[in-house]
C-alpha cells in the first residue's frame, strides 16, 4: 500500500478498513515482519471489487523471505451493496462477507519439493474466523529456468480460502473484528515456523 493509500484507509470509517487494521494488528502482535513493497490496496474499475493484499515473513529472514504468507482480503460489490443497505436500515437477507485468502509460499529452493511433506505439516483448515474456517487447496509447484532451460530455482505454494461473514455484532462494533482476527496472526506465524523447519534443498 502506498503512503497515500494508507492514509486514505486510515481516514475511512468503514468495516472493510477496520478488518484490514484488525488483521495488521494481529500480524504485528505475532511479531511477523511486513514486506512493505508487497502491499496493495486497489479497486477493480470494471467490477467495483476492492482488494487489499499484503505479505509477511518471519523476522530476520531478509527480502524476500524463504517462507512467506501472502494475505488477501476482497470486498465484492455484492458485499458493498449489502453493507450499504445495512447502514440505511434496510433488511438484508444475507450479511456481507469479506473473502479471505492466505497463501503460504516456500521459495528459493534448489530442487522440486515434496508436496506431501508440506501438506503433512499443515492443517486441513484454518482456525475459526468468526463462524467459518478457511479451506486448504492443493499445492502449486513452480520452477524458474535460464534461457538455456536449466532449472535455477523452485517454489511451492499452498492456499487457504474462505470468507468471513459480518454479523450484526461485527458490523456494529469494530472490536469484534479485532477479536475474530486475533487468532490469524498466531496461526500464520506458527505455520511459517513449521514450513521453515522442514528441511528442503
Amino acid at each position: 500500500m502506498s503512503v497515500q493509500a494508507g492514509r486514505v484507509a486510515e481516514m475511512l470509517d468503514h468495516v472493510f478498513t477496520d478488518a484490514i487494521d484488525a488483521l495488521r494488528v494481529a500480524m504485528e502482535e505475532a511479531r511477523l515482519e511486513r514486506q512493505a513493497l508487497e502491499e496493495r490496496f486497489q479497486a477493480d474499475v470494471l467490477l467495483g471489487d476492492i482488494t487489499w493484499e499484503t505479505t509477511y515473513g518471519l523476522p530476520g529472514e531478509g527480502t524476500p523471505p524463504r517462507a512467506r504468507a501472502d494475505v488477501r482480503l476482497d470486498w465484492t460489490t455484492w458485499s458493498q451493496t449489502a453493507y450499504r443497505d445495512w447502514i440505511l436500515g434496510t433488511e438484508i437477507d444475507e450479511p456481507p462477507r469479506i473473502d479471505v485468502e492466505v497463501t503460504y509460499r516456500v521459495q528459493s529452493l534448489d530442487s522440486p519439493p515434496d508436496p506431501q511433506r508440506l501438506l503433512a505439516a499443515m492443517p486441513a483448515v484454518s482456525p475459526i474466523l468468526g463462524t467459518e474456517e478457511l479451506d486448504r487447496s492443493g499445492p502449486t509447484i513452480e520452477a524458474s529456468y535460464t534461457d538455456g532451460l536449466d532449472a535455477v530455482s523452485h517454489a511451492v505454494e499452498v492456499t487457504y480460502e474462505g470468507s468471513y461473514p459480518l454479523d450484526e455484532e461485527a458490523l456494529g462494533d469494530g472490536s469484534t473484528l479485532d477479536k475474530h482476527f486475533s487468532a490469524m496472526g498466531g496461526w500464520i506465524a506458527s505455520t511459517l515456523v513449521t514450513l521453515s523447519d522442514i528441511v528442503l534443498d
